[in-house]
């Protein structure tokens, strides 16, 4: 079809308002496609403008596009759009015409779309855009590039849709991450799909989990076993129950992790959404509880020691009580001798208790029941190769016995006087695996045997057992106490 339209220098009112309604008719006609061509004349002369090229229309190059493509003036009017565009944004051309366009798009792609028509007037330029279309976004990649009518110029975009490019890149970028994640994990973490087969491990889990089991059930690739519900439950029901949606949180079971080994789990299980609503499998995560089982049972049989030492030391102290009150001839000196002989006790339970009950060394005990003294001697008091650890039995019947020397000399003998001398000492092992140490006073009053055996010569001499393995001798020299201690099968206690 060929439009005319003729330039005439004086035209009345009526004249004008038609051709303006003409003109009007030409514009929109370009729009819509119905026209190829324009003529203007101009006196004797005539002008032909074409929106043709290489023999075809461009509104007819446009349509045999595979993308969507459209056309806008220099104002950004949308000129054309083809059937492949207006399939993308699922619009028909009538709804797309003139700024239309852009009521689909939000603010943000609202600016990016202006900005790519204005400098895509002076040369090719690309954008992105994201579109809500139907109840999906999509992303267009648009490609912008001049392009002249006979009547201006304007610009062409394509727009190519990029919504699968870029979901893939996300989900690409996903299971990098996921992977991160999985390899930065400290727990074991096990990933099932729908059926319950192993999709991804970490490393925690591949030092647990059977030899390569990706594809394999659950069950195949990591043996359970539940204490409390060993045949009503399985490490296929719990993947299960989490597939479903159910979450599982908490469960103790132990992994067999050889033909010998087994480890102590917590295991938790929790149903895997990568996208919308729909659930895709699950996570397994298995916390190592080996450690803190270790501790527990490390826990009861201190609970279980700390009951034994308690019920024998009241025993003890009972018996120290009634020894004491039998020997003892008033209430005050009962009050004394049982007193001293408690406060020994507890403080042999204060270095035990400060050393974990473990490595205290005889001269720990006997530094603390000397330790009043040791300032004020100058030097009278003497111990030697007494760096030798015992265990705490040992330890609390050596600090009665060193309790009862101590007060003795300390009454009677060598620390009685500023001359006195004393000297502990080991002298090494006897009979085998005796460990023979030597208390000696020299220098003090003169020393006679007693007329009668008291509690505390009782308590020494019974205090670490008797026989040829155990047990003291205590002697009364003239010169000075002496009491040979034979701690009985040092040799197993001994570290």
């Amino acid at each position: 079809m060929m439009t005319v339209v003729s330039l005439v220098s004086a035209l009345t009112r009526d004249e004008l308002e038609a051709r303006l309604y003409e003109a009007e008719e030409t514009l929109r006609a370009i729009r819509e496609g119905e026209i190829d061509a324009v003529v203007i004349k101009g006196g004797a002369t005539e002008q032909v403008f074409t929106l043709e090229g290489d023999g075809e229309s461009y509104r007819t190059f446009m349509e045999v596009m595979d993308v969507g493509a459209a056309a806008f003036d220099g104002e950004g009017q949308l000129l054309y759009a083809n059937q492949a565009l207006c399939k993308l944004l699922d619009r028909p051309a009538s709804s797309l015409a003139g700024q239309e366009l852009l009521v689909l798009l939000d603010s943000v792609n609202q600016t990016i779309f202006r900005r790519l028509l204005t400098q895509a007037l002076d040369g090719r330029q690309s954008a992105e855009i994201h579109v809500h279309v139907g109840k999906a976004d999509r992303s267009f990649l648009l490609t912008g590039a001049p392009i002249e009518f006979g009547i201006g110029r304007g610009v062409a975009i394509t727009f190519t849709d990029i919504s699968e490019r870029e979901q893939a890149a996300v989900a690409k970028e996903s299971e990098r991450l996921a992977r991160s994640i999985l390899a930065s994990a400290n727990e074991a973490v096990i990933v099932c799909d729908r059926m319950g087969k192993v999709t991804h491990i970490n490393g925690a889990a591949e030092r647990i989990c059977a030899e390569s089991p990706i594809g394999k059930g659950f069950d195949e690739a990591i043996e359970l076993t539940f204490a409390e519900a060993s045949e009503l439950m399985s490490g296929t029901d719990i993947v299960a129950m989490a597939a479903s949606g159910t979450p599982v949180q908490g469960l103790e079971a132990a992994v067999k992790t050889s033909s010998t080994d087994v480890t102590d789990v917590m295991i938790s299980a929790a149903p895997l959404i990568v996208s919308g609503d729909r659930t895709q499998g699950c996570v397994v995560t298995l916390i190592n509880l080996s450690q803190r089982k270790a501790a527990e049972r490390r826990q009861a049989l201190l609970m279980g020691e700390l009951d034994h030492r308690v019920k024998n030391t009241l025993a003890m102290v009972l018996a120290i009580s009634a020894r004491t009150a039998s020997h003892e001839r008033t209430i005050e000196d009962f009050q004394k001798a049982f007193s001293g002989r408690i406060q020994a006790l507890a403080a042999t339970h204060t270095l035990l208790s400060n050393a974990s009950w473990e490595n205290l060394q005889i001269k720990d005990v006997l530094g603390v029941e000397l330790a009043p003294y040791t300032t004020l001697s100058g030097g009278r008091i003497a111990m030697d190769g007494l760096d030798i650890p015992v265990d705490s039995k040992t330890a609390v019947s050596l600090g009665l016995v060193f309790h009862e020397l101590t007060t003795n000399a300390v009454k009677y003998g060598a620390l009685s006087t500023r001359a006195g001398k004393l000297a502990v000492r080991r002298i090494g092992l006897v009979e085998g695996d005796a460990l023979l140490i030597e208390w000696e006073e020299r220098d003090g009053p003169l020393v006679t045997p007693p007329t009668s055996s008291g509690f505390g010569q009782t308590l020494i001499s019974r205090s670490l057992g008797s026989g040829p393995s155990g047990g003291t001798k205590l002697e009364f020299r003239p010169t000075g106490v002496v009491c040979q201690i034979m701690i009985p099968k040092y040799g197993h206690f001994h570290s």
